[in-house]
């Protein structure tokens, strides 16, 4: 069989490259062709995806400190993945971080070289966030605003929340008090209200204009244009003519659950395979038993044990595809 592995990362475990380097071995260890194609949802990981890191560079980051931040730059397009200037996991997490300062600063400081080095189109990949300053830091840290109506400017997210509700969905699990939460949202108000007077643009009901704690949003009042992360990611890639070429399509994530189905790789993956009328399956950490049979798959934890999972998953994740593949293709 010709098999195309496109597949998400598995959190905290294995990278998507990983993921599609483990599932091509046991592929070509059973005499199949595979392709091996890491995607994305618009979060972190993204910046991968779209071809990895070529460029680094210092800025702020979420609390003021200088962070060394990757992103990329080719043929005149930068993609810029904001968790790694503006990303919770620069301080530690929740525990680490002062909710009511984070900034989005950093962010804005690599589309503002993005647009010193003369490139037309910019990409932005939310999710991961710090923040929640309505990117209020990221809008401010552009010299000339004005420079982007001259750049195609793409905003990758896989949220619907709305601008001010950026506060209570999202702050609290980036350390946000309940007060905190009142605080922030009063505040993502009055930068909607701003937003409105200097650029013109109202944020307030733009679907998704609440992700990564409203950078979305002042995209949006940039000219930006808010797509779905995955959709984004797959016309990046080619994916359908990756899809239409192959016999087998194997997708994955960490943890199979109803949320792979809203925007996510495997749902995303899922609804392309059917219009193309291409077989898919799914290799997952783990999968929550009420979406056990929306998808067919294999999970590396039901199949090797949790503790094994963690500890060795790729090793894991190859023996599973291998399980996969005899069941598919009736190999014995």
């Amino acid at each position: 069989m010709r098999v195309l592995a496109a597949v998400d990362k598995f959190k905290g475990t294995a990278t998507a490259a990983e993921v599609a380097a483990a599932i091509g071995h046991a592929c070509w260890e059973l005499g199949h062709e595979c392709v091996e194609l890491p995607v994305a949802d618009g979060g972190e990981g993204t910046l991968e995806a779209l071809g990895g890191a070529n460029r680094t560079s210092t800025v702020t980051g979420p609390l003021g400190d200088p962070v060394q931040a990757e992103w990329r730059l080719h043929r005149g397009t930068a993609v810029i993945e904001m968790a790694r200037a503006s990303g919770l996991t620069l301080v530690g997490g929740a525990e680490g971080n002062d909710a009511m300062a984070a900034t989005t600063t950093g962010t804005g400081e690599l589309i503002d070289q993005a647009l010193d080095l003369g490139v037309k189109r910019i990409i932005v990949c939310l999710g991961g966030s710090a923040t929640t300053d309505g990117g209020l830091g990221c809008v401010r840290a552009i010299t000339s605003p004005h420079r982007l109506r001259a750049v195609q400017l793409l905003v990758a997210c896989d949220v619907q929340t709305r601008f001010l509700d950026a506060a209570p969905v999202f702050a609290p699990q980036k350390g946000a008090t309940p007060a905190q939460v009142d605080l922030l949202r009063n505040r993502l108000e009055r930068v909607a209200q701003m937003y409105q007077e200097q650029f013109g643009h109202d944020v307030w009901d733009v679907p998704g204009s609440g992700a990564a704690g409203g950078l979305a949003g002042g995209l949006v009042a940039l000219g930006g244009r808010l797509l779905p992360g995955f959709d984004l990611v797959a016309d990046e890639v080619d994916l359908h003519d990756h899809i239409v070429a192959a016999d087998l399509v194997i997708t994955g994530e960490g943890y199979l659950d109803e949320q792979s189905f809203e925007g996510k790789v495997v749902g995303g993956m899922q609804a392309w395979c059917e219009d193309a009328g291409v077989p898919v399956a799914a290799i997952v950490g783990d999968a929550a038993p009420e979406v056990a049979a929306r998808i067919r798959h294999r999970s590396i934890t039901a199949d090797h044990g949790a503790e094994r999972a963690l500890r060795e998953p790729l090793w894991c994740i190859e023996h599973s595809t291998s399980t996969l593949l005899r069941e598919v293709a009736g190999v014995r």
